[in-house]
């Protein structure tokens, strides 16, 4: 059988990442003093679909290493009621694969309207949204054929994170930057043997997918590509927050896909899912860390050593594989899911 569309982009997003850091790694510089000089009061993040779970990552991010509050805004407020919030003194950056959402454009004319420095993080720039905001940082992934966005998604999450790392000034933060690629690579050098994994749960029909932190990312956008790939019920969930009632949901065999990152929740999230397969959960478990793979009925290993900080970027690769898997056990259309379009205009 002949690569699909997704495949490819999957395999792809070493090269991806590798042309999007060299590209824009000076311009991103530059960015940078110009927000550091204007010293924001706030990051105001505009997003839809895959895009909204990178602003997501960027909300841990900004807050965690650049120490500014951050927004997610809410798109109809400035189209359906057309009462947008006060942006004064705001950093907006709309995160958009193909830059052509009209609710997204207005976030960014609104906040040039209301004096805010506005950022367009694109693959496409001559987009509206790009010629809508001050400066854009283009993801360089080329065309993406696949309905369900891989390559943009990634290069989405590390245009932010090089962006957050030059706000800082931090060049251990950019240095760590520049191996991402070869550790995806590492991953997708598995990508037999997860897809082949996948097989295991052609007969799921819903699961849940949690983490935290700036994993809580991650879990959405895995829950995504399940959704509209393989049409199951997939529900991402903060691991915090699945405590609060949806672990009644645990019985025996219920699937859980949970992404454990090294770092600072390590112990916590090994815990707590020690805690489910106690319950009788099966754990599909994305992780470096030894103790949490051994709990797994399915492991899908991660390269060590990845800061967690930046590990959403590389982890959701093996959801990504995952999906692809699963779709191919059930026999769907890969390249085209049911129902969708590859560009979203949303007002």
């Amino acid at each position: 059988m002949a690569e699909s569309h997704l495949q490819q982009e999957i395999l792809e997003q070493p090269d991806t990442l590798q042309r999007l850091i060299a590209a824009e790694k000076a311009s991103i510089h530059d960015l940078a003093r110009l927000i550091r000089d204007y010293n924001p009061r706030y990051v105001m993040l505009a997003a839809r679909g895959s895009s909204d779970n990178a602003a997501r990552y960027g909300q841990y991010l900004f807050g965690a290493v650049n120490q500014m509050p951050v927004a997610l805004a809410a798109p109809s407020l400035y189209t359906l009621y057309e009462r947008p919030p006060r942006m004064d003194g705001a950093l907006v950056i709309a995160i958009s694969q193909s830059g052509q959402s009209p609710d997204i454009v207005t976030v960014v004319e609104e906040g040039r309207k209301q004096g805010a420095l506005t950022v367009a993080v694109v693959n496409d720039a001559e987009s509206p949204l790009a010629r809508s905001a001050e400066h854009t940082i283009e993801l360089h992934a080329g065309m993406e054929r696949s309905v369900a966005a891989t390559k943009t998604y990634t290069a989405s999450l590390v245009a932010i994170a090089m962006l957050s790392a030059a706000i800082a000034q931090n060049e251990e933060c950019l240095r760590a930057i520049e191996t991402v690629p070869d550790r995806i690579a590492q991953v997708t050098a598995q990508s037999d043997s997860i897809l082949r994994a996948s097989e295991r749960y052609r007969y799921m029909n819903a699961c849940v997918v949690v983490s935290r932190g700036y994993n809580y990312a991650t879990a959405y956008e895995i829950a995504l590509k399940l959704k509209e790939l393989t049409y199951i019920l997939a529900e991402p969930y903060s691991t915090a927050d699945f405590q609060h009632g949806p672990v009644a949901l645990v019985a025996e065999g219920f699937p859980v896909l949970a992404i454990v990152p090294e770092g600072r929740l390590v112990e916590e999230l090994t815990d707590f899912l020690a805690e489910l397969r106690q319950r009788g959960a099966e754990l599909l478990m994305i992780s470096a860390h030894e103790p949490a793979l051994r709990l797994a009925q399915t492991a899908l290993p991660l390269p060590a050593g990845i800061p967690e900080w930046l590990s959403p970027v590389v982890a959701v690769v093996p959801g990504q594989l995952f999906a692809l898997g699963l779709t191919l056990a059930k026999g769907y259309d890969i390249d085209q899911p049911r129902g969708i379009r590859k560009v979203t205009l949303t007002e």
